[in-house]
């Protein structure tokens, strides 16, 4: 399933960002607990705020889903989004896929990786740090907890390499990659894997889509703040 590329920056002006989107039955299992039964709608809502603030961005020309699942991936192209098969090869195997796809639509075009698990994110914050890319070959920026990261992104003609996974913050200092952590990028590094991250996330501002399903584990006396 495809979506429609968004009018906007053309080719050699925008960046081709690329989110893997996990199956239902593997997303967000940490939350479990805390969101019963409205797990799977709690992921595709993150996932479609955290697309649609991409897609929101001056500095972005199109977004590549990867999935396997067919139920965000229906939503997330009604968004906007390009989607392309998972080929079920791991995480960073699912970037490389998405990665090819973009460098084949927009070969001029840089290209990053962005995780799926970001309901907070702003397009503005997501600008500064695309903006701060602009002077390296190969970047990313580390998760709140300075372990993970949230993005990677590499200038034209640089070899995609993401390092997701555990603990890849590390592992991308290791691959030469210029880490960033410019000032007013909160909601770019705010990912949600945990009760606890949602909570953060919420403090932050969550889009439409997540704050929608919160109210709903509110008001089905689900969801509890972690103390």
């Amino acid at each position: 399933m495809r979506g429609t590329e968004r009018s906007g920056p053309s080719h050699g002006r925008g960046w081709s960002l690329v989110v893997p989107v996990k199956t239902l039955i593997a997303a967000k299992s940490r939350l479990a607990a805390a969101t019963g039964p409205h797990r799977a709608a709690l992921a595709v809502a993150i996932a479609c705020d955290t697309v649609s603030a991409a897609l929101a961005c001056p500095g972005v020309a199109r977004v590549v889903v990867v999935t396997a699942d067919p139920v965000p991936a229906r939503a997330l192209a009604a968004l906007g989004a390009l989607v392309v098969p998972d080929p079920d090869a791991g995480l960073n195997a699912a970037l490389r896929t998405g990665g090819a796809e973009a460098a084949r639509l927009a070969p001029d075009d840089p290209v990053g990786a962005l995780q799926a698990d970001l309901p907070a994110l702003r397009p503005g914050e997501l600008g500064v740090a695309l903006a701060a890319a602009a002077d390296f070959e190969q970047v990313f920026v580390p998760d709140a907890a300075e372990v993970g990261t949230t993005f990677y992104g590499v200038r034209p003609g640089v070899a995609f390499t993401p390092r997701f996974g555990g603990e890849s913050r590390a592992r991308h200092l290791a691959g030469g990659a210029k880490e960033l952590t410019p000032d007013g990028i909160a909601s770019l590094r705010r990912d949600v894997d945990t009760p606890a991250d949602l909570t953060a996330a919420l403090a932050l501002g969550v889009g439409p889509h997540t704050a929608a399903v919160v109210e709903t584990l509110k008001e089905s006396s689900v969801w509890r703040t972690p103390s």
